[in-house]
């Protein structure tokens, strides 16, 4: 995503909302540490206050890279942002299932000594396998919502500290959206229950 998109969007959501503003910006949409560390320098200008920054199928050198890159380059301006990275280990089988907390441990101690505050690991549901995550590092816990995960109250005795929807929420709107419309392209008709204007207002404000 073009790093003018990404802060336009970031600075309209930070001008309407209460609440802390993190901000997904998978591997920084780009390969230069350099680049993506101008990119967090305008995210946290712009009213962010975290970002999640993903390693992929890249190596987990490159992602610590970004991570010294945009720290260092905050300090120098002063500002500073909550960087949870995000591993695809589980998300990716970018290893054998067997030996997976092993690898995520790896690369959440290289995250941690880049200087990441928090580690987000999609994907994982086993809830052996997330205790021993949390034990085996001290960054906070973030895993997401999938098919198999345990309760919200289960997680937190295992020691996740942040649980994210990811993009299930807007994928279930976008689902009902196609059916709403499908319906309509059929028969011209709407399902009665609409969120009123008001409501649908108060939302922005």
């Amino acid at each position: 995503m073009p790093p003018d998109v990404v802060t336009s969007i970031t600075e309209n959501v930070a001008r309407v909302i209460k609440v802390p503003l993190t901000v997904d910006i998978e591997g920084g949409y780009s390969s230069s540490a350099k680049a993506v560390a101008e990119l967090a320098g305008r995210l946290a200008a712009a009213g962010a206050v975290g970002i999640n920054l993903e390693d992929g199928s890249d190596s987990p050198d490159l992602l610590a890279r970004k991570i010294e890159g945009v720290k260092s380059a905050l300090a120098k301006r002063g500002l500073d942002l909550f960087v949870n990275a995000r591993t695809d280990v589980y998300l990716a089988s970018l290893v054998d299932a067997s030996n997976a907390v092993e690898e995520v441990l790896k690369r959440a101690t290289l995250y941690l000594q880049a200087g990441a505050e928090g580690l987000f690991v999609p994907g994982v549901t086993s809830l052996v396998e997330i205790r021993k995550i949390s034990e085996g590092t001290t960054l906070p816990l973030n895993v997401m919502a999938w098919d198999g995960l345990p309760s919200p109250d289960r997680l937190q005795g295992a020691g996740v500290r942040r649980l994210s929807a990811g993009s299930a929420i807007s994928q279930r709107i976008w689902a009902q959206t196609k059916s709403l419309a499908r319906q309509f392209l059929s028969d011209g008709k709407l399902a009665p229950k609409a969120l009123p204007y008001e409501d649908l207002q108060n939302l922005f404000e």
